[in-house]
């Protein structure tokens, strides 16, 4: 997951390859609350691992509920309907999948419990469902806005002889909590009559499928009444699977849609889910073929790939897909004429106002925009030249982050920044990976930073945190020649002798792994990070045959989203085309000094003064070998930082960076 400021995505060019989808969200949540109501043992595989999902398993916890988790697995002792603690103060972040149900079951079995979340969720509504629960005798009261959580839970007395009466227009959710909640007071028949029309009735089918495969045959009468027989009881399956989340979905088969075949690739494949899944969000395919996408479909995955280009506008009501229908927005940037999605009211009350949001970042990348209560009209930039580079502002909404994404495929070839791009944990926390792993762009432009200089001038720890700060790779090409050297000594060979240490240097399986290196799988960070081995490097890097079989592995380093490269020739030699080339330096005795206090704490007695010589011995050596001489890029920045600590060095940088983007 990038847990940084913004990620900016280059300009993509093509996909293709495999997706392996996460656990669905809807399913994950629904299923752990099911089980732990359950009598028996239930073993969950492929949950979602996400915040949703967190913060429902610390809730079941708190309960007194018995989980083991073990990757994206977990084993759920079922509470039989009695609840082990009936005192807690639950937080729900803004996991509406949670919240929702967790107050119906609660508020029916009794006890003293509060509810709240993050600002968000305290505007995001709940007060249908307290309105239908206090219809039952429930005792709940609002400890914030009326209708709004946080909420506070007590005992009370339950009447359960009228029908239920329950909006249906706001949210479904209010509806799943009951029908999930309900079978656990089933002492005789009881009904729920929707008031209104219901929306995202799909996600309803996904209660009533899991319900029914815990024990429970809710009876209906259309979509208007729904009835729990008198006597259910939950029993645990034993056994359940999780299918790949529906709406993560929409985004790769979108990329599919919009994106021109990867050379050597057959589409873009998704496994997890197929076309007969039982989340609604699934029929985001019907739209994606009618915009011009052409998919295959497996019982357990989908093979996208472009058909008609550029795509077409449609005009579609998306109650059936509310939260894939975001996808189809950012889909309209690529098709010709206007796209229509209408029925979308419920994205107002959702992680945020969603067709405010995304009328507002869609404007900002050239659309046309027109919103409405319940719709969006999104008309593509006109020409190429009308696409903006834009900041995606995220509104801490994952889907917003996820969708907005695939601008990036613009054929004004702008790139897109994304802000707080980790709010996509909510559902996905690997999206961007994902989606690095099975995008292409072209080499030139994929970003690169290069931070050349001396010896002991600080260039390794300042490119690591510059690429940390901006989710890109790291070169240490200095580590590059030190295990060239420790490869060739480990296999006899003499240091001297160029064109051996080039044949090793040429296949070395090197990793990097954080701040550990690889070679296949042994780490050997600290053999290689010796003054005996910095000696070595600085040796074999004076073989021009070294250098030129290093070129390439170098250079393939240059991956999605972009690349921090330190060494001595970065800028000069293999990155000649970078955006931005620092020469980073200081005295030869500042450089002493930090060396020292390296040196000091492992137990090296050497002074100073002797470290200074040896550095400025070592930057002679540099600067005058033939192939590749140390020196700064001619369209380097200067960076002397002998006053300047790593953070102050770090802003310099940042901003430099900065001042290279279109944003």
């Amino acid at each position: 997951m990038f847990d940084i400021e913004f990620l900016d995505i280059p300009p993509l060019a093509s996909a293709g390859g495999t997706v392996h989808l996460p656990g669905s969200k809807s399913i994950s949540n629904r299923v752990l609350l099911l089980a732990a109501l359950s009598e028996g043992q239930t073993t969950v595989h492929d949950l979602l691992a996400s915040d949703d999902t967190a913060v429902m398993l610390a809730a079941l916890r708190q309960l007194g509920c018995n989980v083991e988790q073990n990757g994206t697995t977990a084993v759920i002792g079922g509470l039989a309907g009695q609840l082990v603690q009936r005192q807690a103060k639950l937080f729900m972040g803004n996991a509406g999948t949670a919240i929702r149900p967790l107050t119906a079951a609660l508020a029916l079995l009794g006890g003293e419990f509060e509810l709240s979340g993050v600002p968000r969720m305290h505007e995001r509504p709940i007060g249908d469902l307290v309105d239908a629960l206090r219809q039952l005798g429930c005792g709940i009261d609002y400890l914030g806005n009326e209708g709004y959580p946080p909420l506070r839970l007590r005992p009370a007395s339950l009447t359960l002889d009228e029908p239920i009466r329950v909006r249906g227009d706001v949210s479904s959710q209010f509806l799943t909590a009951l029908l999930m909640a309900l079978p656990l007071v089933a002492r005789q028949d009881i009904s729920i009559d929707v008031v209104g029309e219901l929306i995202s009735k799909p996600y309803i089918e996904i209660t009533l499928a899991l319900l029914q495969r815990f024990g429970i045959q809710v009876q209906r009468d259309g979509w208007q009444r729904f009835t729990i027989p008198a006597g259910s009881r939950y029993q645990s399956p034993g056994q359940i699977h999780v299918e790949g989340d529906a709406s993560s979905a929409s985004y790769f088969i979108a990329l599919g849609t919009i994106a021109a075949c990867a050379k050597g690739q057959n589409g873009l494949e998704i496994m997890g889910v197929g076309a007969n899944s039982i989340q609604g969000d699934i029929r985001f395919i019907e739209a994606a073929r009618m915009m011009g996408a052409h998919i295959d479909s497996t019982p357990n995955s989908l093979r996208i790939s472009r058909g008609a280009w550029p795509l077409k506008a449609i005009e579609l009501d998306c109650n059936h897909i509310p939260d894939a229908a975001m996808t189809l927005a950012v889909m309209a940037l690529y098709a010709e004429g206007t796209t229509v999605l209408r029925n979308i009211a419920s994205w107002r009350v959702k992680e945020t106002d969603r067709i405010a949001a995304m009328a507002c970042e869609l404007q900002k990348l050239g659309a046309c925009v027109e919103e409405g209560a319940d719709y969006l009209k999104i008309t593509a930039p006109a020409q190429v030249k009308d696409w903006k580079a834009a900041a995606i502002h995220t509104y801490d909404d994952h889907r917003i982050a996820m969708c907005f994404s695939l601008a990036a495929f613009n054929p004004a070839q702008v790139p897109v920044r994304i802000l707080d791009p980790k709010c996509v944990a909510k559902t996905f926390p690997d999206y961007f990976e994902t989606l690095f792993e099975v995008s292409q762009a072209k080499n030139a432009q994929v970003p690169v930073i290069c931070i050349d200089g001396p010896t002991a001038s600080g260039k390794g720890t300042l490119a690591a945190i510059a690429a940390h700060a901006l989710g890109y790779h790291y070169l240490d090409s200095g580590s590059l020649y030190r295990l060239s050297a420790f490869a060739a000594t480990r296999a006899g060979v003499s240091l001297d002798d160029g064109d051996a240490v080039a044949r090793i240097a040429r296949t070395l399986p090197v990793r990097f792994k954080a701040d550990r290196i690889f070679l296949e799988t042994e780490d050997v960070s600290d053999a290689i990070r010796t003054e005996a081995a910095g000696m070595a490097a600085s040796e074999v890097s004076a073989h021009p045959q070294v250098r030129a079989a290093l070129l390439d592995l170098q250079r393939s380093f240059r991956q999605l989203p972009g690349l921090v490269a330190d060494g001595r020739d970065m800028g000069t030699v293999v990155f000649p085309d970078a955006a931005l080339k620092i020469y980073l330096t200081a005295s030869a005795l500042h450089r002493a000094e930090r060396r020292h206090k390296q040196l000091i704490p492992k137990g090296n007695t050497t002074t100073i003064a002797a470290i200074r010589q040896d550095l400025e011995a070592r930057d002679a050596r540099d600067m005058s070998r033939k192939s590749a001489p140390l020196k700064p890029a001619e369209d380097a920045r200067l960076l002397d930082n002998s006053e300047l600590t790593i953070e102050q060095s770090l802003v310099q940088v940042l901003d430099w960076w900065q001042g290279t983007r279109p944003f």
